[in-house]
């Protein structure tokens, strides 16, 4: 059968919230336009250009800052490196200029007021997340092309292949998690090992470390800033920032000056089951508010999902004196091959699955990278996945008012937490005797994905979005 070879930087990836689906896909696809043109030696003949969304991108991109995202990607910013503090002053330069410059070299008339358009009514057949970009030409000519964000950062051009790794010989081939644990049984090692194996054919083994690293540090980075940064959020709900509020309260007076100094005053107040949850959700609750206002995060599959596996892996180096960088790069190939399957199986798309395709999944992968690092074997790493996706089966996308706030931000608290109950409840439990099976429960939640109503899917049609005014606070 053929796989699909997905590495473990697809799965995790540097950029800027608050959607991987509708910021960081769009603003990815808006640059391959770009680049394309400036390939063919057009890129001067350009006279202006267009932006369409459709479907879910058109309903929510506004709360998703779709629109700011394209006009980033057509200047040929990089998510991964553009200074988040100057994105306001450039969307507003642009607006007030009338004009663009396309890759930072060819300024041509750009109205974003005018020239973003939001198809709310029309939807594309094959992803519910697509735009398309209109370059027109000096010679009257124009170019179109469009793309699909299909969730997790994630862009696929019409009439391409979904993804071009499909080709890859990997030493072991893995669609399912019976491949998976078929590798395991029949080499002997660990899914983290298994995975570092696999990542050889992209790059050495002190890449993929270094590079795992990297990830964690921007992670910790983004803890940390979410921790000290108080505040209101963007987009009109009036949404309080609590992440710093609650470090405040918990350190309760003690003093640190960085990030180091400040997780040795976290483990000071010891490890109390009521003090360890707040701490969890305070992890969570720093990441989303940071991707809620346009901050650097790691896709960890999603964006809107994006606190659940820091805060997890924050918990094991806090409590378990899990911070050792072995531990961490164990944690996150395990939780990436976790995200892969899912991907490969079901979907990583909240416009295609609903919510469980983001919290779902991630708290699927941070309880498997959990299991491992706290000495699970391959099937309890497994069966904790399993148990973290089953009680997020069905979980729709709601957002007020198309934002990645109400209810996304507490969500991911309650994937963390789940995460954490799933792994111990596979650690303290005999895999063999389990009813369901992590693929099983994988059919399973793309089945669901597939019945639900579109407007539980990412676009404020339903749930929350519709019955709770946006006068009120959040409770």
């Amino acid at each position: 059968m053929p796989h699909e070879a997905i590495s473990v930087f697809d799965i995790f990836k540097i950029g800027v919230g608050p959607s991987s689906s509708h910021t960081l896909g769009p603003w990815r696809a808006a640059q391959r336009f770009v680049k394309a043109i400036r390939e063919s030696n057009r890129l001067y003949e350009v006279k202006s250009v267009r932006v369409l969304l459709y479907g879910s991108l058109a309903k929510t991109g506004k709360g998703h800052g779709t629109d700011v995202a394209v006009q980033l990607g057509l200047c040929g910013d990089d998510p991964v490196t553009f200074a988040v503090e100057q994105i306001a002053s450039k969307i507003s330069d642009i607006a007030t200029m009338k004009k663009i410059l396309l890759l930072g070299l060819h300024e041509v008339d750009f109205n974003p007021a005018e020239d973003i358009e939001f198809l709310i009514t029309e939807n594309l057949p094959y992803h519910p997340n697509a735009v398309t970009f209109l370059a027109d030409m000096v010679s009257g000519e124009s170019i179109a092309e469009t793309f699909y964000s299909i969730g997790g950062g994630f862009v696929v051009k019409e009439n391409e292949e979904v993804s071009g790794a499909q080709d890859e010989q990997l030493p072991f081939p893995i669609n399912t998690a019976d491949d998976l644990l078929h590798w395991c049984i029949k080499t002997g090692m660990s899914i983290s090992e298994i995975v570092l194996e696999n990542e050889h054919i992209w790059r050495s083994e002190d890449e993929t470390r270094a590079g795992l690293l990297n990830i964690w540090r921007v992670m910790k980075e983004c803890i940390y800033r979410g921790c000290h940064s108080p505040g209101m959020l963007p987009g009109g709900l009036n949404v309080k920032r609590r992440g710093a509020e609650l470090n405040k309260k918990l350190l309760a007076g003690k003093s640190y000056n960085d990030y180091e100094s400040w997780l040795k005053a976290i483990r000071s107040g010891g490890n109390d089951f009521k003090y360890t949850l707040d701490w969890v959700s305070c992890f969570a609750l720093a990441v989303n508010e940071e991707n809620a206002s346009f901050g650097r995060v790691v896709t960890a599959p999603t964006n809107g999902a994006a606190g659940v596996i820091p805060a997890v892996l924050q918990y094991y180096i806090a409590f378990c004196d899990g911070n050792s960088e072995e531990k961490i790069v164990h944690f996150l190939l395990t939780a990436a091959e976790i995200g892969s399957i899912f991907k490969k199986g079901a979907t990583l798309s909240a416009a295609m699955g609903g919510c469980q395709a983001e919290i779902g999944v991630s708290s699927a992968m941070a309880a498997a990278g959990l299991t491992e690092c706290m000495g699970g074997t391959q099937k309890q790493v497994m069966m904790a996945s399993e148990i973290a996706m089953e009680h997020h089966l069905g979980l729709t996308c709601d957002p007020i008012a198309g934002l990645v706030q109400v209810p996304c931000i507490e969500r991911n608290t309650m994937g963390a937490i789940k995460a954490i109950t799933a792994s111990q409840l596979a650690l303290q439990s005999t895999p063999d005797f389990a009813k369901v099976s992590l693929d099983a429960v994988i059919k399973t939640m793309w089945d669901t994905a597939k019945d639900m109503d579109f407007k539980y899917k990412e676009t404020a049609d339903g749930g929350l979005a519709v019955n709770v005014p946006l006068s009120l606070p959040e409770c």
